[in-house]
């Protein structure tokens, strides 16, 4: 696409973006793998029709105020990415615009969304709020909407915090070291995925290393255009993990997808799906009886770091488990940072075409690879009746093992 965007200004971004429109053809090919596409059926909200207008933006065609309700409806899931043709890097787009959306914002627009952010990045902060939440459940249908969305995702009841060793050593001969990050929501919502990581990961070998008191990653601002705090975070975050360790793994596809975007050096990060796949499972974890299950990919695992077929992989290892195939799996569920809560009406319709997709698949147990999808697919799941379980992948391999062992 042509372009006469200004790349000599101040805006160190500006070779990037230049370069991501001049690669689309406008072929076409990324609307019908765009969610808001999808839902919507407007050109606007296609990635080809946001690249236009992002375009104009920068020529000085068209005020920020213009496009910016098409632009806050986009995802930021990427599947425009991995369905292009030509290879557009829609993200070299997209997320510094969201930090020229978040700059014209009113003065209070932006305090809600810095006081969001620090909520999310605390898990201290994040459990008062998550508490706070679950005691005004009743009051939901009269709270306004963001409110409403974010209680609605909540669980009836919060799990106990638990504190993992320092470090916990591995089982057998020694394969590898690595350093687990723990996620600051995953930490609060599901701290068990950390506990299973540990334990399949000592199973199969390696030592694990879990540096206490772990600060934020930055992905949730980097995501909503904070750039500038979401690298400081990422810097800082890789800084508290060992030098010695083969791989810093993270079990959240959103905070590994950041990680290794911008963690500034030190171990190569890594998807534990992806680091379990390259290692190799030992032994043969088994359930104890045929189970159907459906994978939902995450689409900072499919489109942002193109990890496809690791968590499948994993999967198809395990005894009596038959993975069935989901309808449209790289549509994104309505997950997305704080997507469900900016943005609740549509992220709410793409949950349910989810979990409709999930419950036609004829699964008994649904797993996925990052704590906002499980969190989005679960309260989908349920406001459309099917309680069908959802479990991290690890969570699904640890069980496995466990049941294949047997009572210990």
């Amino acid at each position: 696409m042509q372009h006469h965007i200004p790349v000599d200004g101040a805006d160190p971004h500006a070779h990037r973006m230049a370069h991501a429109v001049s690669s689309c053809v406008h072929c076409g090919f990324c609307l019908p793998a765009c969610p808001t596409y999808r839902v919507l059926g407007e050109e606007m909200d296609s990635p080809r029709g946001r690249i236009v207008l992002m375009k104009e933006v920068l020529e000085g065609g068209l005020t920020l105020d213009d496009a910016a309700p098409h632009l806050d409806r986009c995802l930021g899931c990427l599947a425009c990415e991995t369905a292009c043709p030509s290879g557009v890097p829609y993200r070299d787009l997209i997320e510094p615009f969201r930090a020229r959306l978040v700059a014209a914002r009113s003065p209070w627009a932006r305090l809600r969304l810095r006081a969001l952010l620090r909520v999310m990045e605390s898990p201290a902060l994040f459990r008062l709020a998550a508490l706070t939440g679950s005691a005004t459940r009743p009051l939901a249908p009269v709270l306004p909407g963001a409110l409403r969305a974010m209680i609605g995702l909540l669980p009836r009841a919060l799990p106990a915090p638990t504190a993992p060793a320092a470090v916990t050593p591995a089982q057998g001969p020694r394969r590898g070291r690595v350093a687990l990050m723990t996620g600051c929501v995953q930490s609060v919502l599901r701290p068990g995925i950390t506990d299973a990581a540990i334990r399949v990961l000592t199973v199969n070998g390696v030592d694990v290393v879990v540096p206490p008191q772990q600060g934020c990653c930055g992905a949730l601002a980097c995501h909503v255009g904070d750039d500038t705090r979401g690298r400081a975070l990422a810097a800082a975050h890789a800084r508290g993990f060992p030098a010695d360790v083969d791989a810093v793994l993270a079990t959240a596809a959103g905070c590994g997808s950041s990680m290794k975007d911008h963690h500034g050096g030190g171990p190569p990060v890594l998807d534990l799906l992806e680091y379990l796949q390259q290692l190799g499972l030992v032994g043969v974890p088994a359930l104890t009886a045929p189970t159907r299950v459906a994978y939902q990919d995450a689409c900072h695992l499919a489109h942002a770091q193109q990890i496809t077929s690791a968590p499948r992989h994993l999967l198809q290892a395990v005894a009596h488990l038959t993975l069935v195939p989901v309808a449209d799996s790289g549509l994104c569920c309505g997950s997305a940072g704080l997507y469900n809560l900016e943005q609740p009406a549509l992220a709410a319709d793409l949950g349910a075409r989810k979990a409709a997709a999930l419950v036609a698949s004829g699964a008994a147990l649904v797993t996925t690879a990052n704590i906002g999808c499980l969190t989005q697919v679960e309260a989908a799941l349920g406001a459309s009746g099917h309680a069908l379980p959802v479990v991290h992948v690890v969570e699904l391999l640890d069980m496995a093992y466990r049941q294949a062992v047997g009572p210990q």
